[in-house]
């Protein structure tokens, strides 16, 4: 079901539902550029087993931007959310920018973490190839030239190279066009793009957390599922030893897939998370 919430900050929030509430709340945290559509094709499985809230994150998909765009104002609205749907012990599904949303909210309330799955989403340096020289370049010296070097791929072309940009011929093309029409179309409304300036220039704050987002994964131990699209040129395929060193019982799946793995391997994809769900 498709809602919309307002927030405290007077924004509205979109947000879907699928499945029971009386069932184990599993929320699934999009990337960019994308929105909740990115779980299209594994809702209907996954709700069978658990009560799915996957949210446009704000001046994502069909919510608004926030005045000031931030990874911790993300936390924020979602956690409002989860609030308000009255959502207790929870899995949480990271990607991308989904990452530092969730494992904010993760780390907030560690009790109420049932389980992480982790699908291309970093939290170790290892993951930061030489493709972000010039993200941290500019990290470090926050100068106009510096900017917009960090954030050159906020283009047309930028937007479909997040889908297909170092995949194989015959799985990019499994991915519709109309993924990245749609992102690119979503990023040109207002605050579209002052948004992802935003939240390029606050990854850096999230980066500077990784010591202690490694101490609360050291210690709390959570459960965890690793499916990774091994063609990702944005996140190092090193980060998943990172991830499975920091999480030594975690389940990983490396899958012959892109950045965005639900468009290509959906169905495998959804089979394996509905078997971690029902384990727990």
């Amino acid at each position: 079901m498709l809602s919309r919430l307002e927030l405290a900050s007077g924004t509205e929030l979109s947000f879907l539902t699928a499945g029971e509430p009386s069932k184990p709340a599993l929320l699934l945290l999009h990337g960019f550029p994308s929105s909740s559509r990115t779980f299209r094709h594994v809702i209907p499985a996954l709700s069978k087993v658990a009560y799915v809230v996957a949210p446009d994150m704000p001046g994502f998909g069909m919510s608004d931007a926030l005045p000031e765009p931030s990874f911790d104002g993300f936390a924020d609205a979602i956690s409002e959310l989860l609030s308000h749907l009255s959502v207790g012990p929870r899995y949480i599904y990271l990607h991308d920018f989904g990452a530092p949303v969730g494992l904010r909210i993760a780390m907030q309330v560690p009790d109420a973490v049932l389980g992480l799955i982790i699908q291309n989403a970093n939290a170790h340096r290892s993951g930061m190839g030489p493709s972000w020289k010039a993200t941290q370049d500019f990290w470090a010296n926050p100068n106009p030239d510096n900017e917009a070097k960090a954030t050159a791929h906020l283009t047309f072309e930028g937007t479909r190279d997040q889908y297909v940009a170092g995949v194989p011929d015959d799985v990019a093309a499994q991915i519709p066009d109309e993924n990245w029409e749609e992102d690119w179309r979503v990023m040109q409304r207002p605050g579209g793009m002052e948004t992802q300036r935003a939240l390029i220039a606050d990854y850096g704050n999230y980066v500077a957390r990784f010591d202690a987002i490694a101490d609360y994964l050291q210690h709390r131990q959570p459960r965890a599922l690793m499916l990774w699209g091994r063609h990702d040129t944005f996140f190092d395929l090193a980060e998943t030893l990172s991830w499975m060193q920091a999480l030594p019982r975690m389940e990983a799946h490396i899958l012959d897939g892109p950045h965005f793995l639900l468009e290509t391997h959906a169905n495998q994809a959804a089979s394996l998370m509905v078997d971690f769900l029902e384990r727990q």
